[in-house]
This record gives structure tokens, C-alpha cells and sequence, in this order.
């Protein structure tokens, strides 16, 4: 029989997340709205463990906490809250809860925090994505493993996901993946570029406005927001959002309202929201450029896309992708053109490989790729670094290790040591859990 979860949160959203990352971990799940609610469900039939938010309108979750140990002292107890505060944390753990987690919730870090405090061991979730969902993807890496695996986990549920990552590393991708892999993939994806729109041009865009409201507006306009309704919107460059429009996207947020330029009605609008940007949003919060309330509105689930450099694997399948991406000719690249391809660091990322295979096959006169086709910036850059290091890899022992695959060794054995139990290998390793499972990730281990 498996194991029942009480999730309990004021907010759908989180709730439904939760409980479907449960479910697909093997879980069983009941939720609960309130911490009313949630004690009279304890009462009628006692769960394995109880996951609540801490910030609730009523009682709260160190009060439901207080309240459960009353009668039921062995009870589990895993508190998550959007403040994280350190004395909410030590007043939860001397009353006995077993973890506490701040959100945005790492869902990994999530799980294994519900295997530990149910004494069980997890391993990485195999999860079966469908084909249809993955059509134009390259990812062969285990780094963009990860990143599908967690895409597609969050994809069922309508919380708001923001994608982080470097310009060009392929953040639009991913939010088409989570469109087509969500409920809502029989209605449109709307995008909206919050850089590249005149910030007088901006409001109108997401929110539409009425027929005479400004200069210009001959005609109403429905906005990004309504075009989105029953499907997904994506804002994309969030950081770039102007921070007199960022409480007006916050309202909108918290109340599924929107209010059209030059209207004096609001409009209700049913739509799941996906972000990204290529910037530091807690940076931008600490000098005023970006409001903290709408940063954890936007980001409930986040997902940082790795920049090409890291995940190596993926650069070769990526340039025969995009040589033969609506070609009816075949091309292959030549053994000298991909060593030469695998040498670069790829600053531009995705983008710009994309850029240099599109340059490539145009100057090619015939079927092979060769590294002359290649950009001058590819060529010249992988040809300084040869002149600058004139010893290969091939030149260096073969009982010399990275460092990525000492640490990888070494999590390895301490994993195998532990059985599994990721929060004893991290204090075998002297980090924190936390700490831990980003390099699980950042190695690719599962």
C-alpha cells in the first residue's frame, strides 16, 4: 500500500504541484487548503507525513504544527514557505518538524527530503516524455536531461516556471516543451519580448487598450493576455520589464485580472504563465530594478538551462541538427569541422552554433563541411587557443583525472556508502543536502 502525503497549502498552484510530484515519485497524496482543513482530515485518518506552506490566512503552518503534536508527537512534519526566515525555521524544528524547505522548491531537493523523513530511499525519477513532445529537441546530455526531466515534471500542473540561463542557451525551447507537454497544448502559445517592445508600446501589448485611448489607437486591441486565454503566455526578458509595468503584471498575476489601457473595467483572463531571462533577478532586486513580490510570483518552479560549454555532449548532434534543418541536400560534417566545432567555447551558445552551420552551409559547395566553411570567429579563436596550449589532451597520463570526475568518483562512493540516503552522503561530504543534489545535477549522476 502506498504511503499517504497530506499537502497542504492555500494556494491551488502549489498544491497541485506538489501533489503531482509526489504522485509520480509513487506517492499517494490528499490535499488541503487550510490548516483547519488539514486537521480535521488528520483527525478522520492519519497521513504518513504532512507537507505544509508556512504563510496561511487563519492558522499557520507552525500553528497547525503546535496544534498536530497536541495528540499525534511522531507525526512527520515538512514546512515550505516563500520566507524563508531563520526563526520560523528554528521555532518549526524544535517543535519537531523534520525539514524545512523555501520556495522556489528544488523538486529533487523536494523529494529527498520527503524520502528521508519517511526513512525510504529514492533515486532519480525515470520519467517516459512522449515523442510528440520532444519533436525539434536535441539533448543528449545529462545535463539537458535533468532540465527535460524537471520541464516536463512541472508541465501538468499551470504554476508559473521561470527560465534562467544565458542569452541563447535555448529558454523559448523549453517553454514550447512545457506548452506542448501541459493540459493546455490544444490552445496557443502567445510570446511576448519584454526587451524588444517600446515601453509606451508594452502595456498595450500585454494588457490590450480601448479604441481611442492614446494617440494611435484607432482600433481596440485585445493584448497578450487575453490572445493567451485557455493557453500559455510567455514572457520573454522578464528582467527587462520596466518597473512601472512590473506592479501591473503583479495584480494581474494575483488576481487573474487584467485592465486594458483606457478601460475602467477589469477583464478575467485564464492563462498559465512561463518567464525567462538571461539576467540575475536578485541582483536587480537588491538595486531596485526588479520587485521582489513579483519575483516570487514568477518564480514558483525554476529552471536554469545550461550554457553549451557545460554540456558538450550536445554540440555535435546540435550542428547535424541544424545543417540538415530543412535541407533537402545532405551535408556531413567533416572530422577537422567537428574537432574544430568541439574546440570552441561557444559564448553565443546555441544561437549562436546555429549561426555558424547556417554560415557554414552557404559558403560549402559541396556535401562536406570542412572548418574554412566555418566563421572566422570559430576558426581563428579554436586556432589561438592551439597555439597558445600545444599539448592535447591525448598528450596528457592517462592516470590523471578531471576534476569533475574525481568529484564524480567521490559522490559516487559516498552514495554507494549510504545506501542512497543523499542527506547522510552530504554530511559524509561536508555539505549541505542542498549542496549536494546541485552537483548531482551539475555532474549529471543519477
Amino acid at each position: 500500500m502506498r504511503r499517504r502525503i497530506l499537502v497542504v497549502d492555500d494556494e491551488i498552484r502549489y498544491r497541485e504541484l506538489y501533489m503531482q510530484v509526489l504522485a509520480g515519485a509513487g506517492f499517494a497524496t490528499e490535499a488541503a487548503a487550510s490548516a483547519e482543513e488539514a486537521i480535521r482530515i488528520i483527525e478522520n485518518s492519519v497521513p504518513a507525513l504532512v507537507v505544509s506552506d508556512i504563510r496561511m490566512p487563519g492558522m499557520n503552518g507552525i500553528e497547525l504544527l503546535r496544534k498536530v503534536r497536541e495528540n499525534y508527537d511522531t507525526l512527520p512534519f515538512l514546512l515550505v514557505t516563500a520566507y524563508a526566515e531563520v526563526r520560523d525555521a528554528v521555532q518549526a524544528l524544535k517543535l519537531g518538524a523534520v525539514d524545512y524547505l523555501a520556495k522556489p522548491v528544488d523538486l529533487d531537493e523536494f523529494i529527498a527530503a520527503v524520502a528521508d523523513a519517511l526513512g525510504v530511499g529514492m533515486g532519480m525519477q525515470k520519467i517516459d516524455i512522449p515523442s510528440e513532445a520532444l519533436r525539434g529537441i536535441v539533448a543528449e546530455s545529462p545535463k539537458m536531461s535533468l532540465v527535460l526531466r524537471d520541464a516536463y515534471r512541472v508541465a501538468k500542473s499551470d504554476v508559473n516556471v521561470l527560465l534562467t540561463g544565458e542569452s541563447g542557451t535555448g529558454k523559448e525551447v523549453v517553454a514550447h516543451f512545457i506548452h506542448r507537454s501541459s493540459r493546455r497544448r490544444e490552445r496557443q502559445m502567445v510570446t511576448v519580448n519584454c526587451a524588444a517592445i517600446p515601453a509606451t508600446l508594452l502595456a498595450s501589448e500585454l494588457f490590450g487598450h480601448e479604441k481611442g485611448a492614446f494617440t494611435g489607437a484607432v482600433s481596440k486591441r485585445q493584448g497578450s493576455f487575453r490572445e493567451a486565454d485557455g493557453g500559455t503566455l510567455f514572457l520573454d526578458e522578464i528582467g527587462d520589464l520596466q518597473i512601472e509595468l512590473q506592479a501591473s503584471l503583479l495584480r494581474a498575476i494575483e488576481t487573474g485580472r487584467i485592465r486594458p489601457v483606457g478601460s475602467d473595467r477589469e477583464i478575467e483572463a485564464d492563462y498559465r504563465l512561463l518567464s525567462a531571462t538571461n539576467r540575475i533577478l536578485m541582483q536587480d532586486i537588491k538595486k531596485g530594478r526588479f520587485r521582489q513580490d513579483l519575483y516570487y510570483r514568477l518564480n514558483v518552479v525554476s529552471i536554469e538551462i545550461p550554457p553549451l560549454r557545460e554540456r558538450p555532449e550536445d554540440i555535435l548532434p546540435l550542428a547535424r541538427h541544424f545543417l540538415h534543418l530543412g535541407q533537402t541536400e545532405a551535408r556531413r560534417l567533416s572530422q577537422a569541422a567537428a574537432r574544430t566545432l568541439m574546440a570552441y567555447p561557444w559564448p553565443g551558445n546555441v544561437r549562436e552554433l546555429s549561426n555558424a552551420l547556417e554560415h557554414a552551409r552557404f559558403l560549402s559547395q559541396s556535401d562536406i563541411i570542412l572548418p574554412e566553411h566555418l566563421p572566422p570567429a570559430v576558426r581563428n579563436a579554436v586556432a589561438h587557443e592551439q597555439r597558445r596550449s600545444p599539448f592535447s589532451t591525448a598528450d596528457m597520463p592517462m592516470a590523471v583525472k578531471t576534476l569533475d570526475e574525481a568529484e564524480m568518483e567521490t559522490i559516487r562512493r559516498a552514495l554507494d556508502q549510504t545506501g542512497g540516503n543523499r542527506t547522510r552522503a552530504a554530511e559524509i561530504l561536508g555539505i549541505t543536502r542542498r549542496g549536494l543534489i546541485y552537483k548531482l545535477k551539475r555532474l549529471g549522476i543519477r
